[in-house]
């Protein structure tokens, strides 16, 4: 059995949807991040890291956003939840879903953790007034460079709709107003409909 840590809220989302899409059995395991949940002994014990999402298998730990919806992809192969059949498109899907990692979530992370970087309060302040220009930088090369549409990969669904549905959901608390992106925006609205992103959002309310 499958086993998900997540926060409600947190980027895990991404991994929480690609398993409700995938048809496999799993259980969630949730984390209170407010009260200090993730550095707690016992989590410490499965992700050093102190951070979600982590996926406990059968064989292990996988942690990291990118490894977990790769993973998810290729062990429920008729889910079609990535191009496995093709290497190179497999490629450009977790180049697709780096760039979020890498680039989008650390600019998005200036705004409430700038701790991470330097302990300097002006320097923190600066970071924090930094972030709407840079989400609504790495949203424009998305919608005008990377999202083929109707689907990250064009017609093909895959793990990179979620990941990019939850980054995108960040947008309004980043103060950067999704209307300006047209194809984000109706990629929003299609997730929204997708009866398995309903349930992942349900499971991070209850």
């Amino acid at each position: 059995m499958l086993n998900l840590y997540f926060a409600p809220g947190s980027c895990a989302l991404a991994s929480l949807i690609a398993l409700e899409e995938s048809g496999l059995a799993y259980e969630t395991r949730r984390l209170n991040f407010a009260n200090g949940e993730q550095r707690s002994p016992d989590y410490l014990a499965i992700n050093p890291k102190g951070r979600v999402p982590a996926l406990v298998t059968d064989k292990g730990i996988i942690t990291e956003n990118v490894a977990i919806l790769a993973y998810v992809a290729q062990i429920a192969p008729a889910a079609r939840l990535a191009p496995l059949d093709d290497p190179f498109d497999f490629a450009r899907m977790q180049a697709f879903n780096s760039y979020l990692a890498s680039t989008v979530h650390v600019n998005h992370a200036h705004k409430g953790r700038g701790y991470r970087w330097t302990d300097d309060t002006a320097a923190i302040e600066a970071m924090k007034a930094k972030v709407p220009q840079n989400m609504g930088e790495c949203f424009a090369l998305i919608e005008e460079k990377m999202l083929e549409g109707p689907w990250v990969m064009g017609e093909q669904y895959t793990v990179a709709d979620g990941y990019l549905f939850t980054l995108a959901s960040w947008l309004p608390g980043d103060s950067v107003d999704p209307s300006r992106f047209e194809k984000v925006s109706a990629h929003h609205a299609r997730m929204l409909e997708r009866p398995a992103v309903q349930r992942a959002l349900a499971a991070e309310r209850i």
